[in-house]
C-alpha cells in the first residue's frame, strides 16, 4: 500500500522560506515520478514541480526561480524549497507519485495515482 505524507507547511511573511516534504512508504523514488501539485480555495489542483527517477525536473512557470524540488532516495523523502514567497504562493500542497506516466515529468494530476493528504501553506504580506 503506497502512502505519502507531506509536512512542512505552515504560516509565513511574503519573502520569506519554507520547506516542505513528502514521506513515502510502498514505492521507491528511484523508480517513481514525484511532483508537488497546490491547491487554492474553490480552484482545480495545479502542478507545481515534477522530478523522475533520474532527477530530472520540470516546474511550472509561475515558481521557476523561487520554487525548486529535490529528492533523497535513501530516505525516499521528496523536499520542495520554497523561496521568495509570496501571498499568492498561499496554498494546500500535494506530493503526488506515480510509477509509470505516460509523459515525461507530467503536471498534469490526472497523470498521478498516488497522493499525500496535503499540508497548508500561508503566506502573509
Amino acid at each position: 500500500q503506497v502512502q505519502l505524507m507531506e509536512s512542512g507547511g505552515g504560516s509565513v511573511q511574503a519573502g520569506g522560506s519554507l520547506r516542505l516534504s513528502c514521506v513515502a512508504s510502498g514505492i521507491t523514488y528511484t523508480k517513481a515520478c514525484m511532483a508537488w501539485f497546490r491547491q487554492f480555495p474553490g480552484k482545480e489542483r495545479e502542478g507545481v514541480a515534477a522530478i523522475d527517477s533520474d532527477g530530472s525536473t520540470s516546474y511550472a512557470d509561475s515558481v521557476k526561480g523561487r520554487l525548486t524540488t529535490s529528492k533523497d532516495n535513501a530516505e525516499n523523502t521528496l523536499y520542495l524549497h520554497m523561496n521568495s514567497l509570496n501571498p499568492e504562493d498561499t496554498a494546500t500542497y500535494y506530493c503526488a507519485a506515480e510509477l509509470d506516466p505516460w509523459v515525461a515529468l507530467p503536471l498534469e494530476d490526472k497523470e498521478y495515482t498516488y497522493w499525500g493528504q496535503g499540508t497548508q501553506v500561508t503566506v502573509s504580506s
